[in-house]
C-alpha cells in the first residue's frame, strides 16, 4: 500500500474513486436526485481540473497493488473552504473504498495530511465531517480531534449540519 501525489493526468482515476466512494458512504441515507445532482456537480472534470491546478490543494491517492482504494484532498491558504487561515490545512475529504474499510487505508492517508502540515508548520489541522456520520467522526476524535463548530453542508437541495473539527499542533 501507497499513498502518491496526484495531478491532472489521474483527472479520469479521481472521478472515479470520487464518485463511487461517495455514493458508498452516503447513498443510502440520501435520495437518489439529492446525490445525482451532487456527484454530477462537485466531480464533474471542470471542476476537477480547477482543484487538481489550485496550487493550495494537494490531492494524493491511496494505491494498493496498482489499484485506487482511497484518496486524500487538503487545502492550505485561501483554497480553505471555510477558515481561511494560513496557520491551519484543511482535511476537506479522506474517502476510502468500502471493502477497504478496517485495513489503515484511512489512517495512512489521515498520516499524510499530518506530515504535510508538519512541512508546512501549520498551528492547527481542521475537518468538518457530517454529524450523522459516525464512523468518521469517531476516526478522528480517535487521533485527538475535536469538535470546535458547525456549518451548513448542501447536498442538492438537503441542508445537513456538519460538525467541524481540529487538532492543535502546536
Amino acid at each position: 500500500m501507497e499513498v502518491v501525489r496526484i495531478g491532472i493526468k489521474d483527472i479520469n482515476r479521481l472521478q472515479k474513486i470520487g464518485k463511487q466512494t461517495f455514493a458508498e458512504t452516503f447513498s443510502s441515507v440520501n435520495s437518489e436526485e439529492n446525490m445525482n445532482e451532487y456527484l454530477e456537480s462537485r466531480f464533474s472534470e471542470t471542476k476537477l481540473k480547477n482543484e487538481l491546478s489550485d496550487e493550495n490543494s494537494e490531492f494524493y491517492f491511496a494505491e494498493s497493488g496498482g489499484e485506487v482504494v482511497g484518496y486524500l484532498k487538503v487545502n492550505f491558504g485561501q483554497s480553505q473552504t471555510e477558515i481561511k487561515d494560513h496557520n491551519a490545512l484543511e482535511i476537506e475529504r479522506i474517502y476510502v473504498l468500502k471493502n477497504f474499510h478496517g485495513k489503515k487505508v484511512g489512517q495512512m492517508l489521515y498520516k499524510k495530511a499530518l506530515e504535510l502540515a508538519k512541512k508546512r508548520q501549520v498551528d492547527y489541522v481542521w475537518l468538518g465531517v457530517w454529524e450523522q456520520n459516525f464512523r468518521a467522526i469517531r476516526f478522528y476524535e480517535k487521533n485527538g480531534f475535536v469538535p470546535f463548530d458547525k456549518h451548513i453542508f448542501k447536498l442538492g437541495n438537503d441542508e445537513q449540519t456538519d460538525i467541524m473539527m481540529k487538532l492543535k499542533l502546536n
